[in-house]
């Protein structure tokens, strides 16, 4: 169940393939690397799902040196970390498990009957599956239960509603060591060899 779905490709993979054992090591764990232009975003958490504002720091620091000598990004780029928000991306067996009840949109890597996206109220996840209740496609007024392989799933998503924001904020609460979202947390890095530039544009993260 802590398998985690990966869709990254190019240097984006050879972050996250950088990035997961630091956060392992500091009892974290990846929910994904995305690149936009010169951005980098990790998006990681606790396994109870919280990711305080000093967490991103602490990855930040032990993090920020390792992409400085890594050469995975040319020129300058600004690393962006956070924690996964209320309407998270699901990558993992288990986040399944614990939104189940809640709705999410899934975005197939590998097209099941015919369709690549759908939207419904998670039932949860076994034998490999996921699990939710869509729109009869006939038009009958009872939901249908499907299942979909997890590995099969490209993207997954939680969709905004009253009732998930009570959720999330009842699951933060009850989480020991919550410390509020770390959403707004950014910090800029300046990869080694920038000689030229003032030093006063270094790594601002720590």
């Amino acid at each position: 169940m802590t398998e985690r779905l990966a869709r990254e490709t190019g240097p984006a993979q050879r972050i996250a393939a950088l990035a997961e054992p630091v956060l392992e090591g500091m009892g974290f764990r990846l929910v994904r690397v995305k690149l936009i232009g010169g951005t980098v975003q990790i998006m990681a958490e606790r396994p109870d799902g919280t990711f305080s504002i000093d967490d991103c720091e602490q990855f930040s620091r032990a993090f920020s040196p390792m992409m400085d000598v890594s050469d995975i990004m040319p020129g300058r780029y600004q690393l962006e970390v956070s924690s996964p928000g209320i309407d998270r991306p699901l990558v993992r067996a288990q986040d399944f498990e614990d939104w189940a009840g809640h709705d999410v949109k899934l975005e197939m890597a590998v097209p099941q009957a015919g369709r690549k996206r759908f939207r419904g109220e998670l039932e949860g996840y076994a034998d490999g599956e996921v699990r939710l209740f869509i729109d009869n496609p006939e038009g009958g007024k009872d939901k249908l239960l499907i299942g979909v392989p997890f590995q099969d799933i490209g993207e997954a998503r939680l969709v905004l509603s009253d009732e998930l924001i009570e959720a999330a904020r009842l699951k933060h609460q009850s989480s020991a060591g919550a410390v509020g979202d770390a959403s707004d947390f950014d910090g800029e890095i300046k990869p080694l060899g920038d000689e030229d530039d003032d030093d006063t544009e270094g790594n601002d993260n720590g």
